[in-house]
């Protein structure tokens, strides 16, 4: 394998993330990406609470969707997600920093399935989504 394909899923990763103004607003950062996985965090900012100030469920969602899209991207064809499923375990509050990190557990031409765990900084389960994405044919391209 040659560097610049071991660099595809960063680059994909990056420029998804360039240009998705919503993970930009959550403070969304990558921590890894390789094909068919990516971990990314954020911390929880009060905006993100809802009126029992605790974190808002779309916003453990979206976090969890958001690494759910970057890892199903990295095979470098547009995946969108046909269906979601999240238990949310534990909750958070103002300051905590959450990870979600997604992974291909099933693989096809044409659909995916991920399995994407949302962890707090103690590395508690926070949530549990299982996705299905649709690959279409389009490729990536910068």
């Amino acid at each position: 394998m040659t560097n610049l394909k071991k660099t595809e899923p960063f680059r994909i990763v990056n420029h998804m993330l360039e240009n998705d103004l919503f993970s930009q607003w959550m403070g969304v950062e990558v921590l890894d990406v390789k094909e068919g996985y990516c971990k990314i965090r954020c911390q929880v900012k009060e905006e993100m609470l809802n009126g029992f100030k605790v974190t808002h469920g779309g916003i453990v969602f979206s976090l969890a969707d958001s690494a759910l899209a970057f890892s199903a991207a990295t095979y470098g064809r547009v995946a969108l997600a046909i269906d979601n499923s999240i238990s949310i375990a534990k909750k958070t509050t103002t300051g905590d920093l959450l990870t979600a990190t997604s992974e291909c557990i099933h693989l096809t031409h044409k659909t995916g399935i991920f399995e994407v765990k949302v962890r707090n900084s103690d590395d508690d389960l926070i949530a549990l989504m299982k996705a299905t994405v649709y690959r279409t044919g389009e490729e990536f391209d910068s």
